[in-house]
């Protein structure tokens, strides 16, 4: 029995390990950069120092550290009871793609004090878990769970404070690429887990869906595709042939007036709206009429 127990935990760490390939993305999205300063709590997960003072995390601690938080969170029956929250922007996409593929309860933004202790307000919340994408961000929830004695999930860097938080996942916070691939493989590993996805079978979800993109930079890569500049994008379609000066006249750009009667005549052609009522001839203020006579 105990031989088949020790095959059948080999199996589960192999089947659980870290892949060639999720490597490759680790180091593509570099998750696995900290920064130049290091806390002396996440010291451990520090591998050695880059030549400019970056730290560089070990990527199988970061791996164990992922999966842990995958079992964790999995034991949790109910999934709404796991609540993911991220302050920066760069993480909230990442934040709601997790909660609309895990069925977690997502607070993406601003989060609004007294949500895990103030009962009265309407956005009260009794989460079993929390994840948190950065914990200098997010220090307002994670002090307010330890308040309540809810475990708490956080992806730390390497100067980040580790205090309240129950499991560290080491990696690279402030990336976009980096924090969108830790939640994708977070999320991806919590339906293994569960069962709704089989090991043997790739995800058709891709991580890129995760990576927060600016609006204003996603416009200006399609621009050039389109075969269009800026002004043109802003301004719109503008007049096309000869068929839009037929019945329209136009005054600037994109100010049409309705062609009514006398459209071509000159201002200057039309009569004086008060000659009909002008008299022919008019008599000077000095001039007397002839038959008047002021003295008798």
């Amino acid at each position: 029995m105990s031989a088949a127990n020790a095959n059948n935990n080999n199996n589960n760490n192999s089947a659980m390990s870290l892949q060639e390939e999720d490597l490759t993305k680790i180091l593509v999205a570099t998750a696995h950069l900290g920064a130049q300063n290091l806390d002396h709590q996440m010291a451990s997960y520090v591998y050695k120092r880059k030549n400019n003072g970056v730290c560089l995390f070990n990527v199988r601690k970061m791996w164990d550290k992922l999966v842990l938080a995958a079992r964790a969170i999995a034991a949790i029956e109910n999934p709404a009871d796991v609540c993911v929250i991220s302050a920066r922007q760069i993480g909230q996409r990442a934040c709601l793609k997790y909660a609309r593929y895990t069925g977690a309860t997502p607070i993406a933004g601003r989060f609004t004090p007294g949500s895990f202790t103030n009962q009265i307000q309407r956005a009260y919340k009794e989460p079993r878990l929390v994840i948190v994408t950065d914990p200098m961000a997010d220090h307002q929830p994670i002090t307010e769970a330890s308040y309540c004695n809810i475990p708490i999930v956080a992806f730390c860097n390497s100067d980040n404070p580790c205090r309240y938080v129950d499991l560290v996942i080491p990696c690279n916070n402030r990336s976009t690429a980096g924090i969108g691939l830790m939640l994708w493989f977070l999320a991806r590993e919590v339906l293994r887990i569960r069962g709704t996805l089989q090991r043997t079978e790739p995800w058709d979800v891709m991580c890129d869906l995760f990576f927060y993109r600016d609006q204003e930079e996603a416009v200006k890569e399609e621009l050039p595709a389109a075969g269009e500049t800026h002004e043109q994008f802003e301004q719109g379609p503008g007049p096309q042939g000869e068929e839009w000066n037929q019945d329209n006249t136009t005054i600037g750009q994109g100010v049409t007036l309705q062609a009514g009667v006398g459209q071509n005549e000159e201002w200057g052609t039309h009569d004086d709206w008060n000659a009909q009522n002008r008299p022919t001839t008019v008599e000077g203020w000095n001039q007397q009429p002839s038959n008047l006579q002021w003295t008798s």
